[in-house]
């Protein structure tokens, strides 16, 4: 069972962090952020957050201010970006987990999660040692001319993204031409026939656990080349 931790936000605002503990630890530790519509609890988060930790990486979940809350929309951009700051500030301190200064820290998420790590690693480009994107939102459904990768080439550790080759919030060939702009090494890891939560068709080649054990086995040999 992962152990639960308070951080403080501000002052008057607490949110959540639950740290699925490795055993053996390899030599860096994970941060996931959630997407916009369901919080640390989600199946999907608790499942990446479990089996990672079973394959030796600490991995550590937190809500966001509002989800911690009970709310449905997400905070503003800045309310975001300050709940991950204290996170990040919270495992680099050691209160948290076993991420201190002789541990790497690589962070990411799930779509939102993600993007706002993204975010807070281009304003603070040697705040971490890498980043795990599930499902980058490059731009909002249908609206291909609404792209959120204007910060992206200023992020310094390295990427990966693993994206579904039928997300609607941006396919791999969309993301062909934002990798060349990137200057940190950036790896696109694609789930054939995935949708933004890597859910695949009952007749796809691969079964449903099979395409997670895959998207598993990839963010673990790419943490461990990190660590």
């Amino acid at each position: 069972m992962p152990e639960p931790f308070r951080i403080d936000v501000t002052p008057s605002e607490q949110v959540t962090a639950l740290v699925y503990a490795a055993a053996p630890p390899a030599g860096i530790s994970l941060i996931l952020a959630h997407g916009a519509g369901a919080n640390q609890a989600s199946g999907f988060m608790v499942h990446f957050a479990d089996a990672l930790a079973a394959r030796g990486i600490e991995t550590i979940t937190f809500n966001f201010v509002y989800s911690e809350a009970g709310k449905r929309l997400p905070d503003r951009n800045d309310r975001l970006e300050a709940c991950w700051r204290a996170v990040i500030a919270a495992c680099r301190s050691g209160t948290i987990g076993a991420a201190g200064e002789r541990r790497k820290l690589a962070i990411g998420g799930k779509s939102m999660g993600g993007r706002i790590a993204s975010q807070v690693a281009a304003a603070d480009p040697d705040a971490v040692a890498g980043l795990v994107f599930l499902g980058y939102p490059l731009h909002p459904p249908g609206r291909p001319d609404k792209l959120r990768a204007k910060h992206l080439p200023a992020i310094r550790a390295p990427m990966l993204f693993v994206q579904g080759s039928r997300d609607a919030f941006g396919t791999p060939d969309e993301f062909a031409p934002i990798l060349k702009t990137l200057k940190a090494p950036a790896r696109l890891c694609v789930v054939e026939g995935g949708d933004h939560s890597f859910k695949v068709a009952k007749r796809a080649a691969l079964s449903q656990q099979q395409v997670y054990q895959f998207i598993l086995d990839e963010i673990q040999r790419w943490l461990r080349a990190l660590g």
